[in-house]
């Protein structure tokens, strides 16, 4: 079977575990592209530059203690969970039966956040531009996600915050997390588009039926990405492109 015949089986499996109507094609048309869905680190802030760095430390400096390991055997367990399953959390979970709540606790702990967060200026004004719904879904816990987004100064541009708790520590690629937040909302997947830094969550979200927007600085494609973008600042002008209207003046 082909990858549109894969993610069209799929598409209709999702609504039917959605807890209310679903609209026929030409109905969901309508409603295309109404809602986005906004990943946080690495898409509406530059995380890798100071936070992922010291959140790296931190997740090593927790499984070595917790599991009496070395600092290499932490390290390599810590990024064998993230290459399995998109997040370390769910390996620790699944395997070790580690409390989220106190991990993501004391995994995201900082001195002065606010001189971490590197934002690009016109972030706000670009945001309160686009058309329809926003939503921030993340990984992270919601008292990090939360700190970040008033730091930037766009806590407002946003009618919700999914945090990894909300969606019941079902954390990115796993399916669970996306039908969670959208039987929460009420919201059919393609009047959804995704913007992400992460193609294993974008390929999700496009099996999903969602319209998908990868954040990269590279040059190259995906199957999983209908646009590809170097900055979140570009979304305005592409809106055509991903069959969106125009943003508002």
């Amino acid at each position: 079977m082909n990858t549109a015949g894969r993610n069209g089986r799929a598409a209709r499996r999702t609504q039917a575990c959605l807890p209310f109507p679903v609209p026929g094609p030409s109905r969901a048309a309508k409603f295309a592209a109404r809602t986005w869905l906004f990943d946080l680190d690495d898409t509406l802030h530059d995380a890798s530059a100071h936070i992922f760095p010291h959140i790296g430390r931190l997740m090593r400096d927790y499984i070595r203690r917790h599991m009496n390991l070395g600092e290499a055997e932490a390290t390599a367990l810590r990024q064998h969970y993230w290459k399995r399953y998109g997040a370390t959390l769910p390996g620790l979970m699944r395997h070790h039966g580690v409390d989220p709540r106190h991990f993501l606790q004391h995994t995201h702990q900082f001195h002065d956040l606010a001189s971490m967060v590197v934002v690009e200026r016109g972030l706000k004004a670009m945001l309160r531009r686009l058309p329809g719904r926003k939503i921030v879904f993340s990984n992270a816990p919601s008292h990090y996600a939360r700190a970040v987004l008033a730091i930037a100064g766009i806590s407002r541009c946003f009618d919700a915050v999914y945090s990894v708790e909300r969606f019941r520590f079902r954390a990115k690629p796993a399916t669970q997390g996306f039908l969670h937040l959208l039987r929460a909302e009420r919201l059919l997947p393609q009047a959804c588009i995704m913007v992400e830094d992460s193609l294993g969550n974008l390929r999700t979200a496009k099996r999903l039926g969602m319209t998908t927007v990868w954040v990269s600085p590279g040059t190259r494609g995906s199957l999983h990405a209908d646009i590809r973008i170097a900055s979140v600042l570009d979304l305005p002008r592409r809106l055509r492109q991903i069959g969106c209207w125009k943003p508002r003046a």
